[in-house]
């Protein structure tokens, strides 16, 4: 019999998809190269105290996924050897804990992988897991036996009566018990996987707990006072009420106010800024008014109420106007001379001289004496200094005469001081210092015939019409004025 073409080419299709589907099942399920010659896989061994169960073919997993077998079981002279055959594929680290659990009560034994460094150097062939490292669960029967000694050595109504007891309380709660139970596992779960903060919070609650141990009193008149607060709150709980009402509109017309004030409000509180540094400045001075002020009043109202109610004409302090003339006299020492002086009728400004003008006499002159050269400096205790760049340097106070100077130059020295006074900063004569005026004349000389004469300030003036026709209204006080 011979088959056609078409029947030989299907039945050679067929042949190579049977060839194929058992070479698959060989590689990849039966697994049949590593299983004969060991492809693609090592061997560990793992010491056991005793067996647990454990048989070979058991299963080998690493994070719950399997990733070899147990290849054999054999005794040793310290207990018993399981050898591991683990895929090459996956890296385990050698720094781990092998455990052998069950999957059920009386289900079949499997061994557990759990790393404890993840960054350790991985298994290789040939490792060996000491028993250290390694754990059993304990025997059923010891427990089933241990059980059964324990319920033994109750009496027999004693442990009825626990039973029932037991049954009453336990019994019909078997959702409640079943959620507790979860919730406690995954509470478990929970602290498992934040173990290091868990471990960290017991380690740094003593301090705390110590603390508030020996602050114990305290807590309590704490607590004991918040009773108080909350008492009165009570007390008054309508007034809290109408607080609460009105704190709303209150609020809105407080930030209405903000509002309004917002654009000046930054202005004021730069300006109070150098307010504060003056004032930090000068605090000794504002401690010391703040001490002598109440004690200046009461000796003010001490003088005035003293002899109140008495039959003697002196009735305390009195106001007095007695009028006293050039005493003392007035300072011109250290202040622009008369030629510089501006006529009063002049409505321009001029330029600032470049100096400082005050009365520049001997500190304990008696002209002026609150003047600005007795300021005392803030900085330098027991130093009087005119400006605050003189307290600050190194400079002294010198004045330029006694002041006693009725006639002349008011301005006349020894010690060639400019007037305007230069900053200290700065070296004598840099400053621009204006041209020196002649010298006043003692005598103010008047041409009657031409009109010509010389004013205070040192210039040369003349009348516009001759002295024979002059008008005959005028007289000497029109030489004083401007023409």
């Amino acid at each position: 019999m011979r088959l056609s073409l078409r029947i030989r080419t299907q039945l050679a299709v067929l042949a190579v998809i049977g060839i194929g589907a058992v070479v698959l099942l060989a590689l990849q399920f039966m697994e049949l190269p590593a299983e004969l010659f060991g492809v693609g896989r090592y061997t560990v061994t793992m010491q056991l105290p005793r067996s647990g169960g454990l048989y070979e073919t058991a299963n080998v997993t690493y994070r719950g996924t399997k990733v070899g077998r147990v290849e054999a079981v054999r005794l040793a002279d310290s207990g018993v050897e399981a050898v591991l055959s683990l895929r090459s594929g996956i890296p385990i680290p050698a720094d781990l804990r092998a455990e052998v659990h069950s999957q059920s009560a009386v289900g079949e034994a499997y061994v557990l992988l759990l790393p404890r460094n993840g960054s350790a150097p991985p298994l290789k062939n040939g490792d060996v897991i000491p028993v250290v490292d390694t754990w059993v669960p304990p025997d059923i029967n010891a427990l089933l036996a241990a059980a059964n000694q324990g319920l033994q050595a109750i009496p027999r109504d004693d442990l009825k009566t626990v039973i029932d007891e037991s049954y009453a309380a336990v019994g019909g709660i078997g959702p409640e018990l079943h959620r507790l139970v979860k919730g406690t596992s995954t509470l478990a779960i929970e602290a498992r996987r934040n173990l290091g903060p868990l471990t960290t919070l017991i380690d740094q609650s003593p301090p705390v707990l110590d603390a508030q141990s020996a602050s114990g009193d305290a807590i309590r008149a704490w607590a004991a006072r918040l009773a108080v607060v909350t008492d009165e709150l009570r007390d008054h709980d309508h007034a809290v009420a109408d607080v609460l009402i009105e704190g709303g509109p209150a609020a809105g017309q407080g930030q209405a106010l903000v509002d309004r004030v917002a654009p000046t409000l930054p202005v004021l509180l730069a300006n109070l800024v150098s307010v504060g540094q003056v004032a930090l400045d000068y605090q000794n001075d504002i401690e010391q008014l703040l001490v002598v002020f109440p004690q200046a009043v009461a000796a003010e109202q001490a003088g005035i109420l003293g002899n109140l109610h008495t039959k003697q004409d002196y009735r305390g302090q009195y106001l007095s106007f007695n009028l006293n003339i050039n005493l003392p006299p007035p300072c011109t020492t250290g202040f622009l001379p008369a030629q510089q002086r501006r006529p009063p009728v002049l409505e321009d400004a001029p330029e600032r001289p470049g100096g400082d003008l005050y009365c520049r006499v001997p500190q304990d002159s008696p002209f002026n004496v609150r003047g600005a050269r007795n300021i005392p400096c803030e900085t330098v205790p027991g130093k009087r200094a005119p400006t605050a760049a003189m307290c600050e340097s190194d400079e002294q106070y010198v004045p330029l005469n006694d002041g006693f100077n009725w006639k002349g130059d008011p301005n006349a020295t020894l010690s060639g001081q400019p007037v305007p006074q230069p900053p200290p900063s700065a070296p004598v004569g840099s400053e621009r210092q204006p041209p020196a005026p002649e010298p006043p004349p003692a005598v103010a000389e008047y041409d009657p015939a031409a009109g010509a004469y010389l004013r205070p300030d040192g210039r040369r003036y003349s009348r516009t019409e001759p002295a024979g026709r002059a008008n005959a209204n005028r007289s000497w006080k029109d030489l004083i004025l401007p023409p």
